[in-house]
């Protein structure tokens, strides 16, 4: 057995026209919780692929306890000992829990598949993992956090040597993120290795030994985690300093540019009111299924709502649809932008128009050579990564599609900005790229609504906060308020009330 379980020795991968990997350098030992970080399109992906055997290196080795391995499939690369638990989950969810389990690795008795001993085994997995679930309920009707937790459980199942954790965190409410740290440090003192990918530092400083920092497709350094702090790391990443991680510019507050009056959606909204000003970012704050999102989507006509009002600049707006929201001037850039916000087959080309179709017309056809130009200085202004602009959407890196989802929108020239969870699962350089971009739009006096589950964002970001429990407004605080701290706004989110 070698000192590391995993290890990559100048691991190159081409495609056509681009180097996504070059001398690639990875070394996780067993026991060892290994972080990795890069910016979007750094290699992390390409990485992940490689290990787990979807892609084939074009040079350098890989090994496993020392044997050197050739993966020509994942198959290879789960026999070998790696598993894999990605950010958008692998779960059958009107199956079972133990059919997700075991799915392709089946317990037979005879002929017959031998449901009583792979329930046994399910639920004494699942408990090994600190939940007490039926193995016989279908994983859909089960929380993100269980649901993740029946990945984590087939690598158990598979004896894995290594579990690689891409963005676990990302769609986790507090205490699920808390439950899937205890269960790496369980995985950790079974002298399992985890390679830990994710964009939030606190995250690597809590939990992991060692972290690894990749750039442009090439490793740049690995420390022992008391050896990196965040200036050290972040300027590692993204190869220059942040000086502030919240660049917050303030805009001139304008006319009310959105007002929700009593707005309700039975069982989910009760009387929601706000009002949203040119010039200004209002930020919208609460715990996972505080009805953020609901509100937002009964506002952009996706929804249809119960009752209440809205006014768009004064005049009552009748909005049935996202287009007559469109026609109204808002624009949504949605929280799963694989699922709502994108067309991952099509090219950034038309993803980029395909709310401006009138505007980048000419008569009944298509003016390419605005949509061109259009398109090259979205490209440059956000930094997105892609060897060309009819590169296929779905083969970008997860940051750069959320790049393409706020060109999109940029197109529309729209004067009410929503962005649900702008930089989720994006890293903190192509961060502060959505936060320049939100500043130019208030400083030009649009109106800019952020949710997000991110209390350091809510804060650096908002020029006033709307909080939301169990679809009801808690508070509103304002920037200047005695209230505009973390502890007071999360005790809004919990249900306390604030003391003027």
């Amino acid at each position: 057995m070698g000192e590391y379980v995993v290890e990559l020795r100048n691991v190159t991968k081409r495609f056509p026209g681009v180097v996504a990997l070059h001398n690639m350098q990875l070394a996780v030992k067993p026991g060892e919780i290994h972080g990795l970080i890069g910016e979007n399109g750094a290699g992390k992906s390409t990485l992940i692929k490689v290990l787990t055997g979807v892609h084939k290196a074009d040079e350098g080795e890989i090994y496993v306890n020392g044997t050197k391995m050739e993966f020509k499939n994942p198959n290879e690369s789960a026999a070998a000992g790696i598993a894999c638990v990605y950010q958008e989950l692998n779960i059958e969810k009107l199956l079972s829990v133990t059919d997700n389990i075991f799915i392709n690795k089946w317990l037979k008795k005879g002929f017959l598949l031998d449901y009583d001993a792979m329930h046994k085994k399910a639920e004494e997995v699942m408990k090994s993992l600190g939940q007490d679930v039926d193995p016989r309920k279908a994983a859909g009707t089960l929380g993100m956090g269980v649901q993740q937790m029946i990945e984590i459980a087939k690598a158990v199942l598979i004896d894995a040597k290594m579990i690689i954790m891409d963005e676990p965190t990302s769609s986790l409410g507090e205490k699920e993120v808390e439950q899937l740290m205890h269960t790496c440090r369980e995985l950790k003192s079974r002298g399992i290795g985890i390679l830990f990918v994710s964009h939030k530092l606190e995250e690597l400083f809590e939990l992991c030994d060692r972290v690894t920092v990749i750039r442009d497709g090439e490793f740049i350094e690995t420390r022992d985690i008391q050896d990196w702090n965040n200036d050290s790391l972040i300027a590692a990443m993204v190869g220059r300093t942040l000086e502030n991680q919240f660049p917050k510019e303030f805009g001139t507050k304008g006319e009310c540019m959105l007002k929700v009056e009593n707005l309700s959606i039975g069982g989910v909204l009760n009387n929601v009111s706000f009002e949203a000003y040119g010039g200004e970012i209002l930020g919208m704050s609460g715990l996972v299924g505080a009805g953020r999102t609901e509100t937002v989507r009964a506002v952009f006509g996706a929804d249809p709502i119960d009752g209440g009002k809205i006014y768009i600049k004064g005049q009552e707006a009748n909005i049935k649809s996202p287009k007559q929201a469109i026609a109204a001037g808002i624009a949504l850039l949605t929280e799963d932008r694989k699922g709502q916000g994108l067309v991952l087959a099509e090219s950034i080309r038309t993803n980029l128009v395909l709310s401006s179709l009138k505007q980048h017309s000419a008569g009944l056809f298509l003016n390419e050579k605005r949509i061109e130009e259009t398109g090259q200085g979205h490209i440059q202004t956000l930094r997105i990564k892609t060897p060309s602009i009819d590169e296929i959407v779905g083969q970008l890196s997860g940051g750069n599609q959320q790049k393409v989802v706020i060109g999109k929108w940029l197109n529309s020239e729209a004067d009410i900005y929503i962005f649900d969870e702008p930089t989720r699962g994006i890293d903190v350089g192509a961060k502060v790229e959505v936060y320049n971009v939100m500043n130019s739009l208030v400083k030009a006096g649009k109106c800019v609504i952020m949710i997000s589950s991110e209390m350091p964002e809510i804060l650096g970001m908002s020029d006033r906060v709307v909080v939301m429990r169990g679809g009801r407004v808690m508070a509103t605080v304002n920037r200047d308020s005695k209230h505009f701290n973390q502890e007071d706004i999360m005790k809004a989110a919990w249900g306390g009330s604030l003391d003027d």
